[in-house]
């Protein structure tokens, strides 16, 4: 049974205040997600734009884009180099190693946001992909311990509680994207429950009243807490809960359309449709099509993820960020100022995505 007043949730409160508990300075610097919202693209564009990525096949419109729209929020690259950073803390180096970097951006971005907060404080990110495998975390591990590091970056490509090898000893370590059974490290994670209620809050108040859900693979963290958001906003709109409205997908475009139709079928069709990312909104938007609906006249669909796909998809999808580049940045910024003031406790830091509103909506 849903609670009578889900927004007062404590997971979804704990998640909501520990994102925003500390208010933004007041020569706040703009971030790359505001960068990609006034340009429209994505983070991962914003990212290959900015730094002059070798081999990016972008449109010289887009790339105009980008530049204009940092240009307007007053948006640097910082390449800092050399002397003491402006908190006190030594240039030294920050290790960054990760399972996966290469069959998804999530892990690069976060590298992405953690590399410019860094070079912010002139210290340097030394990054390894280990597949996962125990025998090259540890030379991984062994190879870092010669280099002068301030802090570690432990992460993994999915949400997940991990049991870690054992760290070099006096070395702060941030866990980035996991975190442990008894939270004896400090982690970084994605507002997952927060996400979830803001894709289907917005679905909301549009004035959807039969709004499905394609989740990802149930067993997932991401997938069970993004179920909890949905569950949330639905109960503060006043909305009932139908089970039916809800399908398990694999996270493919194969299962947004299988699942699309499934819905569709229903003597009780959704208006609307909140897919668990992008790619299995690409599989929705193509089931609505061939049925002959229209998005969003039809069928309103909302996605997750904020992948490069969505802004081209027709029409544009309206999407929550995975906030893996602020994630990263977030990461880097704890091990400064632990260099700096070493006296936090280990927490868990939840980030949030921003809603990206596009045409689909």
């Amino acid at each position: 049974m849903d609670e009578p007043h889900p927004a007062k949730d404590a997971e979804f409160e704990a998640a909501h205040d520990t994102a925003t508990a500390e208010p933004p300075a007041p020569t706040r610097r703009s971030t790359m997600t505001e960068v990609a919202l006034a340009a429209g693209v994505s983070q991962t564009t914003v990212s290959l734009v900015l730094n002059e990525a070798k081999g990016a096949r972008l449109s010289a419109d887009t790339r105009r884009r980008v530049l204009e729209a940092a240009r307007k929020l007053d948006y640097t690259v910082v390449r800092r180099r050399g002397g003491a950073s402006d908190n006190g803390v030594t240039p030294g180096m920050i290790g960054f190693i990760v399972d996966e970097m290469s069959t998804d951006p999530w892990m690069a971005l976060a590298l992405d946001g953690a590399r410019e907060k860094a070079w912010e404080h002139g210290i340097t990110i030394a990054a390894a992909a280990t597949r996962g495998d125990a025998d090259i975390e540890q030379a991984v591990l062994r190879q870092m311990q010669g280099q002068k590091l301030i802090g570690l970056i432990y992460g993994t490509i999915n949400t997940r509680r991990v049991e870690p090898p054992p760290f070099p000893g006096g070395i702060p370590t941030v866990l980035l994207n996991c975190y442990l059974a008894d939270r004896s490290l400090p982690s970084v994670v994605p507002a997952e429950v927060v996400g979830g209620h803001t894709a289907t809050a917005r679905l909301a108040a549009a004035g959807h009243r039969r709004i499905g859900f394609i989740n990802g693979e149930a067993g997932m963290e991401a997938s069970r807490d993004r179920l909890k958001g949905y569950r949330q906003a639905l109960a503060t709109a006043d909305l009932h809960f139908d089970a039916d409205l809800v399908r398990s997908g694999n996270w493919e475009p194969s299962a947004g359309y299988e699942q699309t139709r499934a819905l569709m079928a229903l003597a009780s069709a959704p208006t609307a449709i909140f897919c668990g990312n992008d790619l299995m909104a690409m599989g929705c938007y193509e089931a609505l099509k061939e049925m002959g609906f229209s998005i969003p006249r039809d069928v309103a669909v909302i996605g997750y993820d904020d992948r490069e796909i969505a802004q081209y998809m027709h029409p544009p999808l309206t999407t929550v960020v995975l906030p893996h580049t602020e994630m990263g940045a977030v990461a880097a910024e704890y091990l400064i100022d632990q260099a700096a003031r070493p006296m936090r406790r280990p927490t868990q830091i939840k980030v949030e995505g921003q809603l990206v509103e596009r045409q689909s909506v």
